[in-house]
């Protein structure tokens, strides 16, 4: 499969590129600087530069263009105000969607947030992601030109993957590796079952292939 993902030098892209890249399928990154090239070349994924800030849908079409599926894991960043937050978690969200509409690129999946929800009240900066994470699920999922699938990670650590995670509907509050979501990614992707469901992922007791195939009927 070619899979494009934007946000390809995230840290939960990065992962994910050298798990599709070592199972044989095509991984395109799309990278706002060409500086993180080499990072992407280095996760056996092929990198193309485009800003979705600044991109038109037409661009960002033409890079999804013959892809199988597609991966919209961009986000503004930590460090980043309320105006980012809507302009890249809610705004890219959505121009990405429109894009692979635009290049029949059916299956296109989303890492978004637990907890995001377009209507929550709030005046802090994560209060504005949350918002702009879950405008663009209900952006999403208003869509019948796509076999999307939303995926609402825990909170997401550092360490090292344990392979053993709940995925459901509703999981309640907990923490996930960002290792474990890319492992959940590379098993949505080529999961059609998933399509039109919004899952939460903690760590749990269940493999991830066995978590996925669950989820999806299988």
């Amino acid at each position: 499969m070619r899979i494009v993902i934007a946000g390809g030098h995230g840290r939960i892209a990065l992962r994910l590129e050298r798990l599709l890249s070592a199972g044989g399928h095509e991984a395109v990154g799309l990278i706002r600087r060409p500086e993180q090239a080499e990072d992407l070349r280095t996760a056996g994924a092929e990198p193309v530069v485009l800003d979705l800030e600044s991109a038109s849908v037409e661009e960002v079409a033409a890079a999804l263009e013959g892809a199988d599926a597609a991966v919209f894991a961009a986000g503004a960043g930590p460090d980043s105000g309320a105006a980012r937050k809507d302009t890249v978690d809610r705004g890219a969200a959505v121009l990405f969607a429109d894009a692979a509409e635009r290049a029949g690129v059916r299956r296109f999946v989303v890492v978004s947030s637990m907890g995001a929800d377009a209507d929550r009240p709030g005046d802090e900066v994560f209060d504005a992601y949350l918002r702009a994470k879950g405008a663009a699920d209900d952006a999403v999922r208003a869509r019948t030109g796509l076999d999307w699938t939303i995926l609402r990670p825990g909170t997401l650590l550092d360490d090292a993957g344990t392979g053993l995670v709940r995925l459901e509907a509703r999981t309640g509050r907990g923490t996930v590796p960002r290792d474990d979501v890319a492992a959940v990614l590379a098993e949505l992707v080529e999961s059609p079952g998933t399509a039109g469901l919004t899952l939460e992922l903690v760590t749990g007791p269940t493999p991830v292939m066995v978590a996925a195939k669950d989820v999806a009927g299988n």
